[in-house]
């Protein structure tokens, strides 16, 4: 099969926008990723997956901690900005969160320690143990969602 056709048939799983960011002490950086995953709650582990023609890919790879940060609807731009649709990557003002720059007002902040990295083809899978997080209150907000290359509502 082509790559267009596996691309295809991937875009029809929706999925949730996260922007996942690290620092190395000097630079921060983030970057949007809709492959992420919940995977254990004893530790609590979650994965993300990262390209590695990324910037990201090397950033966290040399990291021992990184933030996943949930998007809701209203923060589209941003999503756009850390996949670099529009411009504002290294002027936007970051969070803390336990020492990690974390997207102000996410839905979700997880702080994570690197558990484990596991190449799988052109991409690396950062599996990371969740020691810290923040939820804002999931009754007044919606998640921004990507179905079939474009960002979509629920309702």
């Amino acid at each position: 099969m082509d790559d267009y056709l596996f691309r295809r048939a991937m875009a029809k799983f929706t999925t949730g926008i996260t922007v996942v960011t690290t620092e190395n002490g000097v630079e921060t950086h983030g970057m949007t990723a809709n492959a992420f995953m919940s995977i254990s709650l004893e530790p609590k582990l979650i994965a993300v997956s990262i390209d590695h023609r990324t910037t990201m890919f090397q950033k966290l790879k040399d990291a021992n901690k990184f933030a996943v940060n949930f998007l809701d609807q209203s923060q589209e731009d941003i999503s756009k900005i850390f996949s670099k649709q529009l411009p504002g990557k290294e002027n936007f003002a970051f969070a803390d969160l336990d020492g990690l720059p974390v997207i102000p007002d996410a839905m979700v902040q997880l702080i994570c320690s690197t558990y484990n990295k596991v190449e799988a083809g052109d991409h690396t899978i950062f599996i990371g143990e969740v020691t810290n997080l923040n939820i804002k209150d999931p009754e007044k907000i919606d998640p921004l969602v990507y179905f079939e290359g474009n960002y979509r509502k629920l309702n």
